[in-house]
């Protein structure tokens, strides 16, 4: 009688070892999945850091280049209201289309601005474009490292067993180039400098 009650609570104890040990193995890959999760976040929070830096230039680029006569007023226009419709976007992913129209924008300013002697002649017009230069390569260093960060957590959710654990995580998106990126800007050729 003794040796079937140790046998059964051998069976207990390693039935228990046994949950306890996948309990710990399912923290474990919940845990990581919370950091590398939290890892993303903040990346992409660097990346907005620098997009409101650039959103931050654009008012005094835009006074800059208004100050000359007859430059075309829509690129100035449209260059305001994404920056309005950045600030106000209700998700990352808002904010992420808003900046990448801008990007195309900007490019159109710049493609315009180099038929103006007069304003690449002014101090702060040079001043206003390296610091334009320097948030824009912060942009894409910080987008390359969310773009690492994002891909450790989307390879970390789909390996097996992780993927069995937290098989309802969808993965992060990629910053990837926008949509016509490869052709250059269009300028308008109606304008006189």
């Amino acid at each position: 009688m003794q040796k079937g009650i140790s046998n059964t609570w051998l069976g207990i104890g390693a039935l228990v070892v046994l949950v306890l040990i996948v309990g710990m193995y399912v923290v474990g890959i919940t845990n990581g999945e919370v950091k590398l999760d939290n890892d993303v976040r903040a990346q992409f929070a660097n990346i907005e850091t620098q997009y409101q830096r650039r959103f931050d230039l654009i008012p005094n680029l835009v006074n800059t280049v208004q100050g000359v006569a007859g430059f075309e007023q829509e690129t100035l226009t449209e260059l305001t209201r994404l920056r309005s419709q950045w600030q106000t976007a209700p998700t990352s992913d808002a904010k992420v289309q808003a900046a990448n129209q801008l990007e195309s924008t900007i490019s159109k300013l710049l493609l315009i601005t180099e038929n103006y002697p007069q304003l690449q002649a002014t101090q702060s017009f040079q001043d206003l474009m390296v610091q334009l230069e320097g948030t824009e390569n912060r942009i894409s260093v910080e987008r390359t490292r969310y773009n690492d960060k994002a891909r450790e957590y989307n390879t970390y959710i789909k390996v097996f067993p992780n993927s069995i654990f937290l098989g309802g995580k969808t993965e992060k998106p990629y910053f990837q180039a926008a949509a016509g990126a490869e052709n250059p800007p269009v300028v308008p050729t109606d304008f006189t400098p």
